[in-house]
Formats: C-alpha cells, sequence, structure tokens
C-alpha cells in the first residue's frame, strides 16, 4: 500500500520508516505489542482517567532519564510545560514535545509525599552498582533532542568509585567524591542518567538477595539448561537487584559449563560446541556461516576468553555467576 504512495502516506510522511523500523523487531514482541486483543493506543490523560476509579494516582515516569529535562526539551518547551498546572495536561503536553510513542509509569494508590529530609535520607541509602565494564561506559547519552555528552569531571570520578562492581550507597560515593568536587545534587542527576542508560542498576540489601539467591539459583539452572536448544531466553535472574539481566544464549552456556566444572574458557567452548554441533547449528561471523570444527570452536573460545575477562565479573557482583 505504502509503495502506491496513499495520500496518508504523504500526509503523514514518517509512518514508512515507521513500519520499516518494525518489521525489523523481534516477531515476538511485534506480536506482544501490536496484535494484542485489546491493544488501542490512548493519551496519558485518558489513562489517568480510567485509573481514577480505582484511586490511583500517576507518580512519575518509569524511564529515568525523563526526569532529565535538559536532554530532552529545548528551553521553550520547559518554559511551556513550567506554565500549565494541571500535571494530567502537562504530561500530555510533554508527550507532544517530544513525540512520545509509549510511555513507562509509576502509578500509585495513597501517595503520600517525603518531606526535603526524608527524600534526602532515602536517596543517600540507595545502593547501586556498576553492570559495565568501566572501560566500554560511553560518556554519551541518547534524549528526545539526540545525543548529549556527558561532563567528565562529573561522570569519571563517579565510575572510577563504581569499577570494583561492589554495590555502594550514594551516601559512600558522596563521602568518597568530596575531593573530586561532586555535589551531592550532581552525583543524583548522574546516577539518574547512567540509570536511564542501563550503566548502572539498583541493588537490594544484601539480607534480601541473600534470602532471594536460592530460588534464582534454581531458576537460573533451568533457564540455562533451556537455552541448549533456544535462543529465545536471553535474562537470568539476580537476587541482588531482584530483577532479570541481560545474558545472551551463548553467555549463558558459558556460566553452564562453569556450574557443572568446566574452569577454563576453552572447556567452556567445547562444551557449548558440542551442544550447537548435536543440533547441526553454526555460528555466524561478520554475516558468514563457520563451516568447519575449528572455525566454530575457536570463535568460541575468543567469545569465551572474552566473556571470562569483561562480563563473568560483572554476573558474579550480581550473584548470578
Amino acid at each position: 500500500m505504502l509503495a502506491a504512495n496513499p495520500a496518508y502516506a504523504r500526509a503523514n510522511p514518517q509512518i514508512a520508516e515507521r513500519i520499516k523500523m518494525i518489521k525489523g523487531q523481534d516477531r515476538h514482541y511485534v506480536a506482544h505489542e501490536y496484535f494484542n486483543r485489546d491493544w488501542q493506543p490512548m493519551a496519558f490523560a485518558k489513562m489517568a482517567q480510567w485509573l481514577e476509579p480505582a484511586k490511583l494516582q500517576w507518580a512519575c515516569s518509569a524511564n529515568y532519564l525523563d526526569a532529565i529535562d535538559a536532554v530532552n526539551l529545548t528551553a521553550e518547551q520547559q518554559a511551556l510545560l513550567a506554565g500549565i498546572p494541571d500535571p494530567m495536561f502537562r504530561q500530555t503536553t510533554r508527550d507532544f514535545c517530544v513525540n512520545q510513542q509509549f510511555r513507562k509509569d509509576y502509578w500509585v494508590k495513597g501517595a503520600r509525599k517525603l518531606s526535603a529530609l526524608e527524600q534526602a535520607e532515602a536517596l543517600r541509602a540507595q545502593r547501586i552498582l556498576l553492570v559495565q565494564p568501566r572501560a566500554d561506559v560511553s560518556l554519551k547519552v541518547t534524549g528526545a533532542l539526540g545525543e548529549a555528552n556527558l561532563q567528565e569531571a562529573v561522570y569519571g570520578p563517579i565510575l572510577d568509585q563504581l569499577a570494583d562492581h561492589k554495590p555502594k550507597t550514594l551516601a559512600q560515593l558522596e563521602q568518597a567524591l568530596q575531593a573530586s568536587g561532586v555535589n551531592f545534587p550532581q552525583l543524583v542527576q548522574a546516577v539518574m542518567v547512567l540509570a536511564g542508560a542501563g550503566v548502572v542498576l539498583a541493588a537490594q540489601e544484601d539480607t534480601a538477595a541473600t534470602k532471594a539467591r536460592k530460588h534464582t539459583e534454581r531458576l537460573n539452572t533451568h533457564l540455562m539448561q533451556k537455552v541448549r536448544s533456544s535462543n529465545d531466553l536471553n535474562y537470568l535472574a539476580s537476587p541482588l537487584t531482584g530483577g532479570g539481566v541481560t545474558v545472551p544464549r551463548f553467555q549463558q552456556l558459558f556460566l553452564l559449563a562453569k556450574q557443572q566444572g568446566h574452569k577454563q574458557p576453552q572447556d567452556w567452548a567445547r562444551l557449548v560446541w558440542n551442544i550447537l554441533a548435536a543440533q547441526s547449528q553454526r555460528l555466524l561471523k561478520d554475516g558468514k556461516t563457520l563451516e568447519s570444527a575449528e572455525e566454530n570452536l575457536a570463535e568460541l573460545t575468543r567469545q569465551a576468553s572474552e566473556f571470562a575477562e569483561k562480563r563473568l565479573p560483572i554476573l558474579k557482583a550480581l550473584q548470578i555467576a
């Protein structure tokens, strides 16, 4: 239909690019998101109206970067929104400013606002940990306005403090960063940005993590067994965060090999190759299928060695490995 250049496509030139993007997405996601029987686009204000009888109030966006106006809104747009007293209408207007397509929000029942002191204390008690290798963290972030550069003077010292992948409270970071000149408001905003970019995750208390660990170990073992014949399960559970963490298939199989007593990356690679070969599966590299056993084993060994160096320490910190 689009190839026939209908008037709708001329009036909405972005629709062709949108459909092209959808075609490239995972078909399970597309089926869930668009082919649901009850799928119906609605404005934010309509959602608020639907939830009002349940006494649910909008609290905030679940996307941390939405709280950072500098990367999403122009000065003119910020002034416009600041002049709208009604929060529901303000959010609807903001959606038009940033061309919002999907929202993720927190709604609460019986909201009780913290005082400034209580909020500061809760923030300082919050634990976080770095879930990317320090050297791989990009000092760029993308918001509705495009790509923005992060200040090295602020983010560098914070990332250096988190480089050991151990959970730290914001209070601990605030104390450690005094010599760097990073103040608490800068720290909070930086952590919000890093969390929005998936660089840091919130961590539970150790008692909660310990209580959850037996359950997550059983779940993760089950999932790792399933990925021997499936590429659909790309998450494992972390007792430390209380949530799922992206772990691709081969990395899960490396963990499974480690769990079974294999200690070296080359041994992990051989076990994974045996699993793939039994199913007549081959690896792709640079868009080409690796046909020989030697080529596949060499690539798996390279991936296993990189996994052991970069990813395994983080999965250990997350109490997954």
